[in-house]
Parts: C-alpha cells; sequence; structure tokens
C-alpha cells in the first residue's frame, strides 16, 4: 500500500511533468535542438547558472562546516538564535530576499556605497549572483552536517591529539573524512537550489544578456515571447547537465562512504 502510493505521487509529481519535457523537446527534432541549443545567448545563460551554483555552492560547503561547528561545539549567548536564522532562508519569500540583498549591495546601496568607490561592483553582475546563491543555500549544507558532527565524540578529538595530532591534522585527516558524505549531500542540496533559483536572483543580477542573465530567467523570458519550443529545449538542457553532476556527485558520495563509514 505505502509502496503503491509512494510510486503514485512520484509518477505524479516528478516522472509525468519530466516525460512531458523530454516529449516535447525531441518533437522539435535534433536540428532545431542544437540549433537552440547552440545559440550564444543560450550557452551563456547556462554558463551563468551553473558556474555561479557551482562557486555559491562550494562557498557554503566550507562555511557550512565552520558554522555547523560552532554550532555543535561551542556554547555561547544567541546561540538558538543564530540556530533559528540559518534556516531563515528556508520561510524567506525568495523574492524578499533578492530585494534585500539588492537593497545591500546596489551601487548606492548600505554596502554598496562603500564598494563602489573602491571599484568593486557586486549588484547586477555574476558576484550579486553568487551572493544571493550563498543566501539560499548555506541551510542546506549546515542542517545536512550538524547531525553528522554531533554524533563524532570529542573523544575522538582528544584521542588524535593525545597521540601527537596538531589542530589541523585532527581536522583534515580525522574529522573531515568522516564528515565527507554530509558536506557532499550539503554540496549537491545547494548546488541544485542554485541552478534552479530565480526569485532572489533576478533582482541583484540586472539580467543583462551576455553578463548577468541566468538560465532560469532565459526560459521565462521566451515563455514570455510565446517562444515554447526554445524554453523547452532550455530546460531540457539544464535537466540534462544537472542530472549528470549530481550523478557524478552522488558517486563520490557513495564511495566516500564506503571508505569512511560516518553518515552511511
Amino acid at each position: 500500500m505505502a509502496l503503491g502510493l509512494t510510486l503514485t505521487w512520484l509518477t505524479l509529481l516528478i516522472l509525468i511533468p519530466l516525460s512531458g519535457l523530454a516529449v516535447r523537446s525531441s518533437a522539435l527534432g535534433w536540428e532545431k535542438f542544437w540549433s537552440i541549443a547552440l545559440d550564444p545567448r543560450t550557452l551563456n545563460a547556462l554558463r551563468i547558472s551553473f558556474s555561479t551554483a557551482f562557486v555559491a555552492a562550494v562557498v557554503n560547503a566550507v562555511f557550512g562546516i565552520i558554522l555547523a561547528w560552532v554550532l555543535v561545539r561551542y556554547r555561547f549567548p544567541g546561540k538558538r538564535i543564530i540556530d533559528a536564522m540559518v534556516d531563515l532562508p528556508f520561510a524567506l519569500p525568495t523574492a524578499v530576499a533578492g530585494i534585500a540583498l539588492t537593497t545591500l549591495y546596489a551601487p548606492n546601496g548600505w554596502i554598496g556605497q562603500f564598494l563602489t568607490p573602491l571599484g568593486i561592483k557586486i549588484a547586477f553582475t555574476p558576484a550579486g549572483i553568487v551572493i544571493a546563491l550563498i543566501f539560499v543555500g548555506l541551510p542546506f549544507v549546515v542542517r545536512t552536517v550538524q547531525p553528522i558532527m554531533e554524533e563524532i565524540d570529542k573523544e575522538v578529538e582528544e584521542a588524535a591529539a593525545t597521540l601527537g595530532a596538531s589542530r589541523l591534522q585532527t581536522i583534515f585527516r580525522v574529522l573531515l573524512p568522516g564528515l565527507a558524505p554530509a558536506v557532499l549531500t550539503g554540496f549537491a542540496l545547494a548546488f541544485a537550489r542554485g541552478v534552479g533559483e530565480y526569485g532572489s536572483v533576478i533582482f541583484i543580477a540586472g539580467n543583462l544578456p551576455f553578463k548577468s542573465e541566468i538560465a532560469p530567467l532565459l526560459i521565462v523570458i521566451k515563455l514570455e515571447e510565446y517562444n515554447y519550443a526554445a524554453a523547452t529545449a532550455i530546460a531540457a538542457i539544464m535537466l540534462i547537465l544537472s542530472f549528470a553532476m549530481l550523478l557524478v556527485i552522488n558517486l563520490i558520495q557513495s564511495w566516500s562512504r564506503r571508505r569512511y563509514g560516518y553518515g552511511a
């Protein structure tokens, strides 16, 4: 019963929409599909979407580990508030987040006004997209890594120190290998969210073709132009690339679980 409901729910919500996308894309024909796929504007939008999502996911992996470590290992005033704020991007509407970040980093914004005289421009550039994706993706890493960290006893660190390991050796040779599967999971989730993110990005990106235009926005533009063929082709390309990258990440994650054991 439960298996049947699960498969039905999965089919209705995921398999049928994806199948429809595949069928609609195949109806275009290879020549037209590749013509849309290799269009310079399409390639540039895909490059910006995937590159910014990857950079943001890497940054989140690093600082997500640090933040999770602080929340697990230390006690300090306001810890519960900070712990609750980690989940803020989950609850905050993405459009609100985009407007808030634009207000901060625009040339006349609270932070942007100090960066502009230095020749640093954040808003309406790929750098602004990265910041928006870091904001929305950080909770995925923290909430994935945090439970695994809580399972690692302090005695493991103390034993490493007793055997003569330095602090860096303890981190890189004892702790991080065991956290690798969880870190990769958080990275994959943050990356996947970043690739498809729309609401928090469109305001701070500026949406300039060949400069800061993301693939999800290009899909929306094609739909508004009633160019359903182009929108379908771009969506299919994003789907293929996302599946390929997530498959690689999952293979690395499986290898890491078999080798190190934590999070298995």
